[in-house]
């Protein structure tokens, strides 16, 4: 994000505005920092005579011309990127000449060079408000207008856009203003239809591309030329025709844009992004090497993810960025749905919902930075840290409630007419909430103050007597803290599950309402005490559930293994793991529940989530005391499973990278260092070149190998990831002295951004949390310069990514209120930094827990 637009600023400047179209020439041949721009703007002023200001980020502009007058470019400033414009008509054609900066940070125009083959590939990543470090523009997502865009591009490129190129004319041995040694084309584009900024695009480089088209739809998918062999097209182009077919029918409306091309790029700072037929993705979706399942259906959900953003996001935008939490709850929600009901995962997709992305959500919403899912978002910078669980989950599963409460077919139906009343358009919440009043008959402004404009997540929990094995009375309590009282109402199932024949089954099922504080179950009453009690059965609302006592021992005695069904399994091991978190449930407890379920859990994604919570529990929440015999009795549980796990399944990888990311004694490490040298490797386990890093970061952690096996490893694997490999294990080698040199690297502010997060994912490593406690004081002198300094991305990157979170003592909380109070930082950086005293304040009262259960 360059700027930092204020709401009131960009409400004038539209206001004022009314963007017709967009002209942009670049020259991709000027060399290796810097790249031609040349923008052409007509725009129409309401009130002539007015002034405002364009945005160009970092640019050396040569000339401006404002209807055919030339304007003093010593007005335009760099940094804050913006260019006056003074004295406009009522009509007016704005044209700014000027040379931009290439990006290693993954925001604007990104630049990366292969170290396979030296190939340069670029990509654009303009959301939130970037894209004026590419071309001069409004960068406002409610001034849409029509793009069209001329590419001079080395003749061995790919150039892809919004649109299909219309026309793509050689120019041997010439380009612009320079004549080059090498071939050169023009890529020509057509306009666009009415765009915002943000989902404009640039892909260019020699990228491999498949083609292939559904129904009309042209397609592409495109990745660097070295990973072509590991593309997987066949299986991605399958999600994608299937995704197309179930929103053509769910929406009514055809896909607007045309032709539709996915593409894999390097160095992507996010998951993917929503870019109007020119979707980009993160580029470990392309899987060079085996992966499980898991892996796959998450790949899934994020193309159904960015495909649903072409109607809701892309045809139809937010005003501003209050409404981001819409953009994005919409798409998720809708991804889910469309994997639900037209892939191969089927209900299992929900199953994935409730334990990732719920379990994203209530961490999000338990945080001193909580906000209500309708957010305030007075500028920029204020949008940049709202890319979060609620934003994405916690909105997502909200709308799962509200398609609960006005029906599924109403939801869709009212989304159908709200397409078809604002296509092309920006809208506000009210514009989608009136439409499914219309169409549900229903009011929803309570349930929209109950739940878009309050802050944190309710609890509830069953409370019953019993007597002679049967319920005299039951109720379920909803509690709420007193710093955010509202108790909401709720869609709920409770589900009694009791033990027959080796198996946990469901036994009954109530649906009700859940109101205020008690709310009466009556039809439980006389009901045979079960095993276990399940509120939320069918996760059908948004809130922490808590388990009796009955029910808990039912799970950690093994009842967790015995389910018939995985959402009911999900939803206790999600439970399990919130009351983990809530110190209500001591970590060895949690650990003992993983060591007697795990072996059994089916569902890859549910398996490796509790796997990897186990660990932080462990890392984390556990009293040091027993930390190592801990990490002791997951790894035993865990080399057993990998033992006992089907030959080549995924089972046996998923066990395998988590007995990796826990073996800390000699005979464990012996075991990897067996499957890492070939002697000793587990019957059908394939040790390709990403679990061969992963073996060797598990080694180097361990003390068995150090610098000169990492090189070997990478001369073995020169490729991107193999540097990032590299560099993660580097950072992670336990000697004071190779923490020293990389918090050096990482504070140098020179690394390009994926090897800079790699660097600090190895540096903050979890094996020896007694390495870091000296970066303690080093962090909080450097947060505000980094911060002021760096872009935000990367900056955001350092905070969180370097924040003390493993020194767990008392002394790290204090240090970062002293600082907050000292150094007054912006409201962004402020909101990271308690972000991170909040994990170390939770983890010492967990770890007082589990010291008092012992």
């Amino acid at each position: 994000m360059a700027g930092n637009l204020t709401r009131d600023e960009a409400r004038e400047r539209a206001r004022l505005l009314k963007v017709e179209s967009y002209e942009v020439a670049l020259d991709l041949t000027e060399g290796d920092e810097r790249f031609g721009s040349v923008t052409t703007v007509r725009f129409a002023c309401g009130q002539p005579g007015a002034s405002t200001f364009i945005d160009l980020h970092g640019a050396q502009v040569r000339k401006v011309t404002l209807n055919g007058h030339d304007l003093d470019v010593a007005g335009y400033d760099a940094e804050k990127g913006r260019l006056p414009l003074p004295s406009l008509a009522g009509d007016n054609e704005l044209r700014i000449d000027a040379d931009c900066a290439y990006m290693r940070t993954g925001e604007g125009l990104h630049r990366f060079v292969d170290p396979v083959d030296q190939k340069v590939y670029l990509h654009s990543q303009f959301e939130t408000a970037d894209a004026h470090r590419m071309y001069a523009c409004f960068d406002q997502p409610d001034l849409k207008a029509a793009f069209q865009l001329t590419v001079l591009a080395p003749a061995d490129w790919e150039v892809v856009s919004n649109a299909a190129a219309s026309q793509v004319v050689a120019l041997p041995g010439e380009s612009g203003k320079h004549t080059v040694n090498v071939p050169a084309r023009r890529w020509e584009f057509p306009p666009t239809p009415a765009i915002s900024t943000y989902i404009t695009a640039l892909v260019a480089g020699p990228y491999h591309k498949v083609t292939s088209e559904h129904d009309g739809i042209p397609l592409g998918i495109y990745c660097r030329a070295s990973l072509a062999e590991h593309l997987d097209a066949d299986n991605i182009l399958e999600v994608t025709r299937q995704g197309f077919d179930f929103f053509h029918r769910v929406f009514g409306l055809r896909y607007p844009f045309g032709k539709y091309d996915q593409l894999f790029v390097p160095e992507f700072n996010a998951g993917a992004m929503e870019n109007a037929g020119c979707v980009t993705f993160l580029e470990d979706y392309v899987f060079r090497s085996r992966v499980t399942d898991a892996v796959v259906e998450r790949r899934a959900e994020t193309i159904l993810h960015e495909m649903a953003h072409m109607w809701f996001g892309d045809l139809v935008t937010m005003r501003w960025w209050d409404d981001l939490w819409l953009n994005e709850s919409f798409a998720t929600y809708m991804s889910v749905l469309a994997q639900a009901e037209a892939t191969r995962w089927g209900k299992g997709a929900w199953t994935t919902f409730a334990n990732v992305e719920k379990a994203w959500a209530y961490r999000q919403d338990q945080l001193p930075s909580t906000h209500p899912i309708a957010a305030d978002i007075p500028d920029m910078q204020a949008v940049e840290v709202n890319f979060d669980g609620i934003t994405y989950a916690k909105g997502a599963s909200v709308l799962k409630q509200l398609v609960a409460y006005v029906g599924l077919d109403n939801f869709l139906a009212g989304v159908r007419d709200y397409f078809a009343e604002h296509a092309w358009g920006n809208t506000e919440l009210k514009d989608l909430l009136t439409a499914l009043e219309r169409t549900s008959g229903r009011d929803l402004s309570s349930w929209s103050k109950e739940w878009l404009e309050t802050a944190w997540v309710n609890t509830l929990r069953p409370s019953f007597e019993v007597s002679q094995g049967r319920f005299t009375s039951f109720e379920v309590l909803q509690e709420a803290p007193a710093d955010y009282p509202t108790l909401r109402s709720h869609r709920i199932a409770v589900g009694l599950y009791s033990l027959a024949d080796g198996e946990l089954r469901r036994t009954r099922r109530v649906e009700l309402d859940v109101v205020g504080a008690r709310t009466s179950v009556a039809e439980l009453v006389g009901e045979e005490q079960p095993d276990l009690v399940l509120l939320n059965d069918d996760d059908l609302t948004y809130a922490k559930i808590r388990l009796d006592d009955d029910s808990l021992r039912t799970l950690v005695g093994g009842g967790i293994a015995r389910f018939t069904e995985s959402l009911p399994r999900a939803l206790c091991w999600s439970a399990a793991w919130d009351m983990t978190r809530d110190g209500e449930m001591s970590t060895r407890d949690y650990v003992k529940l993983v060591v007697s379920g795990a072996a059994t859990v089916t569902d890859l994604t549910v398996l490796q989530t509790v796997l990897r919570q186990a660990r932080q529990a462990v890392q984390q929440y556990a009293d040091p005391a027993w930390r190592q015999e801990g990490l002791r009795l997951l790894a035993t549980e865990l080399r057993a499973r990998l033992a006992a796990a089907r030959p080549g399944s995924d089972h046996q990888l998923a066990f395998l990278q988590a007995f990796a990311a826990v073996a800390g004694v000699d005979e464990d490490l012996a075991v990897l260092q067996g499957i890492l040298d070939g002697s000793a490797v587990p019957e059908g386990l394939t040790v390709d070149a990403d679990l061969r890093w992963s073996l060797v970061h598990a080694l180097v952690c361990g003390g068995k190998l150090d610098e000169s096996d990492i090189d070997a490893e990478l001369e073995r694997d020169p490729t991107a990831t193999g540097e990032r490999s590299a560099a993660l294990c580097r950072a992670a080698i336990p000697t004071p002295e190779a923490k020293s040199a990389a918090w050096d690297r990482i504070v140098a502010g020179k690394l390009a951004n994926h090897i800079a997060r790699t660097t600090i994912s190895g540096f903050q490593d979890p094996s020896h949390p007694e390495l870091l406690e000296p970066f303690r004081e080093k962090y909080f002198a450097e947060v505000g310069r980094i911060y002021q300094e760096w872009t935000f991305d990367q900056a955001s990157s350092f905070a969180v990514g370097c924040f003390p979170a493993l020194v767990i003592e008392p002394e790290t909380v204090q240090a970062a209120h002293d600082y907050l109070q000292a150094a007054q930082p912006p409201q962004a950086l402020r909101r990271l930094v308690l972000e991170g005293a909040d994990g170390v304040s939770r983890a010492l009262r967990n770890r007082e827990k589990d010291a008092a259960s012992a």
